[in-house]
């Protein structure tokens, strides 16, 4: 049966994207413009990190998200505003004593990684539910700063995306609904193709589908080439949608994407061509219980 389709714009992430797509918005002004763009393209969320201007470098600044979420409000109050609690957890051993934090690590507390959900009370902030390895560093969260962040999250009345990026992760999450750290309403982003997570394949969300609990509303992504092909297999599947230049920096074959309103219109034909409508932000909000 036909069903609104919520889709959800990754903006910019926290990779070393802008030097490899001009596109991938880095100051405040920039990722709150290219949200705008986003949400009058489709997307009924759009999901935000921040990005120290001068670096392009992920960042944990409360003002720029201050000002990143002020700017967005200021033009468009519906849209649902979802900010990222992933920064703050990288681990990369030291060459000489492993033991100790190498280049690139940048590991922080969950009071650290939560303060700007505090302060900025926003929809919907992503929550990653486990370690893993993440391309050549370790993304590292453990159950006890998850319980923590859980905490300050359900305290202040935002709904938790919980990020699934292996079966592992889906367990630990589920063990912590059962134990009542994790209240409802169940959001899921099922996140796939990241190096070393579960491969972009139909196999791999139709598994971790079937491991969310009952009730669940959940979301699904792949990166790169796996975009647009996830986001079909999403729908199909009863799930929503993320596109976005924090996954992916192509619109085609060597055709950089221009702008994430570019990804979020592609995936609008898509989710139009199954058969089914695009969820207005107020449509999203009922779906998902916030």
């Amino acid at each position: 049966m036909s069903r609104p389709v919520i889709i959800c714009c990754a903006v910019t992430g926290s990779a070393d994207t802008p030097s490899k797509n001009p596109a991938v918005p880095v100051t405040p002004q920039e990722i709150a413009r290219s949200a705008l763009d986003a949400a009058a393209a489709g997307a009924a969320i759009v999901h935000i990190h921040v990005r120290d201007p001068k670096t392009t470098r992920p960042s944990l600044d409360l003002e720029l998200y201050r000002e990143t979420v002020d700017l967005i409000k200021a033009e468009n109050k519906d849209v649902i505003i979802n900010l990222t609690t992933g920064t703050g957890a990288r681990f990369v051993p030291g060459r000489e004593d492993p033991q100790q934090p190498g280049p690139g690590t940048n590991l922080s507390s969950p009071e650290i990684r939560t303060r700007h959900i505090e302060a900025l009370k926003p929809d919907i902030c992503s929550l990653d539910m486990g370690t893993m390895n993440m391309g050549d560093t370790v993304f590292m969260n453990t159950p006890g700063h998850l319980a923590a962040m859980a905490e300050v999250i359900g305290r202040v009345g935002v709904v938790p995306e919980l990020e699934v990026f292996e079966a592992g992760h889906i367990r630990l999450t589920n063990s912590m609904i059962e134990r009542g750290l994790l209240k409802a309403p169940h959001l899921f982003q099922i996140c796939l193709g990241v190096p070393w997570g579960q491969p972009a394949t139909t196999e791999a969300m139709v598994y971790m589908k079937h491991m969310l609990p009952a009730g669940a509303q959940w979301f699904a992504f792949g990166i790169g080439l796996h975009q647009f092909p996830m986001a079909a297999q999403a729908v199909v599947l009863g799930g929503h949608v993320r596109v976005g230049l924090e996954d992916n920096l192509y619109l085609g074959r060597g055709e950089l994407a221009p702008s994430n309103a570019a990804l979020v219109e592609r995936a609008v034909e898509i989710v139009k061509a199954i058969g089914h409508p695009i969820a207005t932000p107020a449509q999203a909000r009922e779906i998902i219980g916030i």
